[in-house]
């Protein structure tokens, strides 16, 4: 018991030492360390003492002096060692607590630092994705800016190809004005030449039958004498010559008509029979002429055909037909003579490409029995679109009919009796037949134009009836210069659209080949008959001299913008200037001086057309 009060008296004294050096501590200004702080804090100000027993600080050290006394008692009695191992224990187990607290304290610390840095990463990570969706945004923003600007663009340019559409449209008007005007001034002149020319011609006869009849009066008046003997000596014998023929003539017919009228049965039967003659006559010949006409709208080929592999009627061409089978059977490269499968027509290779594509579909197509497809060609005149047209139909197997659409309009009301023919002909071809209507614009034109008549406006209803569903026997192939101008409702009829523009500068040279081995190379030595090489002589052959591969591909980029038809009408004029000059020879400089005259004759012709627009 004593043993613990003094340990408690020591406990005491202990604390009230500490607390004398914290007080005196706190009175010279230190600070207890912060543990929530880096940096020390800054010393409080001094208080002033106003109590004599206590130090500045106002401590009291009555407690102190207790525990000094006790102190001493401890140490004079017995027990002190134990007391002070007692009081020592219990400093250190408050040294451990106070361990644990700070090392608690540390932990709640490190705590605090991770927690912290974990707000900063996630305040770092919210402002990256703020960066990154900011970004989007303005990208998102740039590019809804950029589309703005190009479909602004696009509407801009699609403005500009309209109105460079309506430009050129208008400018095939004007175009095409100023060709009918120059068209009907040069008929004019021609027309006004020609009456010149009959004019010259009338007088010149005049003259020259003046002249006859003046030679012939002056022979006659100097053999007056004796060519008046010799006539009246020729006359009086014709006129006994001629009166005993008529006397003998009219005294048999005297005779049989005295006869027919006195018996009256000879009369009957004479009248009878010239009437049954007449009227057999007259029966025979309307009866033949309504059995052929029959036959001819039953059997016969339509009016508005101008050109077909079929004959005029079913029995007609067909030994010409097997014929031309078998030739192109035995000899398959007599099809082609330029190596490429569609005789005469050159083409631009994918151009080409293409038709040969649609006459296999379209052989492959009638051998399935499928429905054809309807086609329309469509490229400035002399391109090859009739040629191609025939080619096709003979390549896919089919039968070619040609018409062109001006036809119809003269037709008036009959338009639409004739078109239904057509196609009821046409529907009567076995292989397939492939109709071709060249000019289509011609008849098929807008129906709300207002110079188009009722009989044209007929007529293309009756075609487009007949073409509404599609057909397994007809293929419908149109040609045209201005495809613009078609009726909306027969361009929804159209299934294949292809363009043939002018031959590139290799289509031009392949054409010069091919027209200089026709018109040239091969001028002269065809096989005619004997009878005309009796009468007429053999056709001089042209020899050609230095014409080489390099002066062919210069004239070839010499006639740019020419067409096929136009190249070639450029080497018949070649032929023709050969057949003109004295041996019958074609040379480099014959052959450049024809070119260079056609090229500037082209270029004067569109230089005419393009002074002749009217001014708008």
């Amino acid at each position: 018991m004593a043993l613990k009060t003094y340990a408690s008296a020591i406990a005491a004294a202990a604390a009230s030492a500490a607390l004398l050096n914290q007080s005196t501590a706190y009175a010279d200004g230190i600070l207890p360390p912060n543990p929530y702080e880096d940096q020390p804090s800054p010393a409080p100000p001094k208080v002033r003492n106003d109590h004599p027993r206590t130090t500045s600080a106002g401590f009291d050290p009555e407690a102190l002096e207790r525990g000094v006394k006790a102190l001493k008692e401890i140490s004079a009695s017995p027990h002190g060692k134990k007391v002070f191992e007692t009081i020592k224990k219990q400093e250190e187990t408050k040294q451990a607590e106070l361990a644990a607290k700070v090392a608690e304290f540390r932990q709640m610390k490190a705590q605090h630092e991770t927690e912290r840095q974990k707000i900063i990463y996630d305040e770092q990570k919210k402002l990256a994705q703020h960066q990154a969706q900011t970004k989007s945004q303005m990208a998102k923003y740039e590019d809804e800016l950029a589309r703005k600007r190009m479909q602004a663009e696009n509407e801009y340019q699609r403005a500009r190809n309209q109105e460079l559409v309506k430009m050129q449209e208008e400018s095939s008007i004007r175009q095409e004005q100023a060709r009918r005007a120059t068209e009907e001034q040069i008929q004019a002149q021609r027309r006004q030449t020609e009456r010149e020319k009959a004019e010259i011609e009338r007088e010149t006869i005049r003259v020259r039958a003046m002249a006859e009849a003046e030679g012939r009066a002056h022979e006659a008046k100097l053999a007056e004498d004796v060519n008046r003997r010799m006539l009246v000596d020729r006359a009086n014998a014709e006129r006994e010559k001629w009166v005993a023929a008529i006397n003998t003539t009219f005294d048999h017919i005297g005779g049989g008509i005295k006869a027919i009228l006195t018996d009256q049965n000879k009369l009957v039967v004479a009248v009878g029979g010239v009437t049954a003659l007449a009227a057999g006559v007259y029966t025979t010949r309307e009866g033949a002429r309504v059995i052929w006409g029959y036959i001819d709208r039953i059997l016969g080929q339509p009016s508005l055909i101008r050109e077909s592999s079929r004959g005029k009627y079913p029995w007609s061409g067909m030994f010409s037909r097997a014929m031309s089978s078998l030739s192109r059977r035995n000899d398959p490269a007599s099809a082609s003579k330029n190596g490429n499968g569609f005789g005469d027509v050159i083409l631009h290779s994918s151009l080409q490409k293409r038709i040969e594509q649609l006459s296999s579909a379209t052989a492959n197509t009638k051998a399935h029995q499928a429905p054809f497809r309807n086609m329309l060609f469509y490229g400035p005149p002399g391109t090859g679109k009739t040629m191609a047209a025939r080619e096709l139909a003979r390549k896919s197997g089919l039968d070619y009919a040609l018409m062109t659409g001006g036809d119809v309009a003269p037709l008036g009301s009959q338009a639409v009796t004739k078109i239904h023919q057509l196609f009821d002909w046409a529907k009567k071809s076995k292989r397939g037949l492939l109709l071709f209507i060249d000019e289509a614009d011609a008849f098929l034109c807008e129906r709300n134009k207002t110079y188009m008549s009722e009989a044209q406006r007929s007529a293309l209803n009756a075609l487009l009836f007949r073409t509404g569903d599609q057909s397994k026997d007809i293929v419908l192939a149109l040609a045209t210069n201005r495809p613009g101008d078609l009726d909306s409702a027969v361009a929804d009829r159209i299934d294949e659209v292809l363009e043939f523009p002018l031959p590139g500068e290799e289509e031009r040279f392949k054409l010069l080949k091919l027209y200089l081995d026709k018109y040239i190379a091969q001028a002269g030595s065809r096989k005619s008959s004997f009878v005309k090489n009796f009468f007429k002589g053999k056709p001089q052959q042209i020899e050609i001299r230095g014409l080489t591969d390099d002066i062919v591909k210069e004239a070839a980029a010499k006639t740019e913008g020419f067409s096929g038809r136009e190249i070639a009408k450029l080497m018949a004029s070649v032929q023709a200037a050969v057949y003109g000059s004295e041996n019958c020879v074609l040379d480099p400089s014959l052959f450049r001086e024809v070119v260079d005259y056609k090229v500037a004759e082209h270029q004067q012709r569109r230089k005419l057309a393009g002074s002749d627009k009217p001014m708008p």
